[in-house]
């Protein structure tokens, strides 16, 4: 290889498979130049990963920019064809896989693992350019021709599970509807003891009650609001009160509490043991916020009253449930169910729901 004539990096030697990989420490400013490529000129059997989904960029730009002192990236993994040289640092045993990877100018790159974190980390740069001289590292393969890219990109991904929405509400301590959302776990009992801070879906046999995503969600559907808004005082205020009374005002929760009702004899036989009633109560709870500020207090208070009987086919078959008894959670049905708590409630229906209802009638009516 040519002196003067190459991309230099410091890096460590690997081996798997019987083959040489590399790991490099790249400056955030030579990745958009490194990794550069048009991706709808190359069609989809000779790809290495799949279309970028642009959608996906300003949420992790924002992310790194809004983050500077405490931003994570992992990895990206990369296929090169083209003519690489090692040297190592020292010949001593510990420090032979320690050295500096050489790689041709001309050599064709492709991102294997990672595409979306360098089209953020151009966009980044465009609007701190001193982001620059901060590094990631880069898992480089030599791969001829890049024949095995397709392959490993598949390698990569074959065992990759994606964690679930409670867990990343649970791990998160940036998202202030998260850091809410966990305060009021930890501050009612009922919550506190019944809610499973991992699987966002309970099988019948689980001795938890919510998820907490459902939590997260119904907090979301209070304030009316997207994750990543803007959360102010009082909107955390009206959250804790909000769920400090709720939980107290359903009664099958309270014998929960007692021991005189099981996890899952609750589930089986009313519908406050499933994430479609505690999203639709959010939509309940910010119509009460709006429209009954000054007494919402008393009307949540009516809860008591409602009888949440999964046998009560009149209020909650084609709702909270189908015709085969099993629950059912969409934004139709919470909306449904919502509409029937605020009609045992006596609380008046906005146009949408009037017309959501009207049309829910005429086809039950079929």
């Amino acid at each position: 290889m040519e002196a003067g004539f190459n991309y230099n990096f410091p890096a460590i030697r690997g081996y798997q498979a019987g083959k040489e990989y590399y790991i490099a420490m790249c400056p955030l400013k030579i990745i958009p130049r490194l990794f550069l490529f048009d991706e709808d000129e190359i069609p989809p059997e000779h790809r290495a990963q799949r279309i970028l989904n642009k959608s996906r960029i300003p949420d992790i730009t924002n992310y790194i920019v809004e983050n500077r002192n405490d931003y994570v990236f992992s990895s990206l993994t990369a296929s090169v064809d083209g003519e690489i040289h090692f040297t190592a640092f020292s010949e001593e045993p510990g420090k032979k896989d320690i050295g500096n990877l050489s790689i041709s100018l001309d050599s064709r790159f492709l991102i294997n693992d990672g595409q979306h974190r360098r089209a953020a980390i151009e966009e980044a740069l465009k609007i701190q350019p001193d982001l620059g001289n901060e590094t990631i590292s880069v898992v480089f393969y030599h791969d001829t021709a890049l024949k095995r890219s397709q392959q490993i990109f598949s390698d990569l991904n074959r065992h990759a599970v994606n964690t679930t929405s409670s867990i990343g509400i649970l791990y998160d301590h940036r998202d202030k509807m998260s850091l809410v959302t966990k305060l009021i776990v930890e501050e009612i009992a009922f919550l506190r003891r019944y809610t499973d801070k991992e699987k966002v879906s309970l099988s019948k046999n689980s001795p938890k009650i919510v998820a907490l995503n459902h939590i997260y969600n119904t907090n979301l559907r209070l304030l009316n609001i997207k994750k990543g808004d803007l959360i102010v005082e009082g909107d955390e205020q009206f959250l804790i009160e909000f769920w400090n009374l709720f939980s107290d005002s359903i009664t099958e929760w309270k014998l929960i509490m007692n021991r005189e009702l099981t996890p899952k004899e609750l589930r089986m036989s009313f519908i406050v043991g499933h994430g479609v009633f505690l999203e639709s109560i959010g939509i309940v709870g910010h119509y009460l916020r709006l429209f009954h500020f000054d007494n919402w207090k008393s009307i949540l208070s009516k809860l008591q009253n409602i009888d949440w009987s999964r046998s009560n086919h009149e209020l909650w078959l084609g709702r909270a449930f189908n015709q085969n008894g099993r629950i059912q959670k969409n934004s139709h049905t919470v909306m449904l169910t919502a509409i029937q708590i605020k009609k045992q409630l006596g609380l008046a229906l906005t146009e949408q729901e009037q017309r959501t209802e009207e049309s829910f009638q005429k086809g039950r009516s079929l």
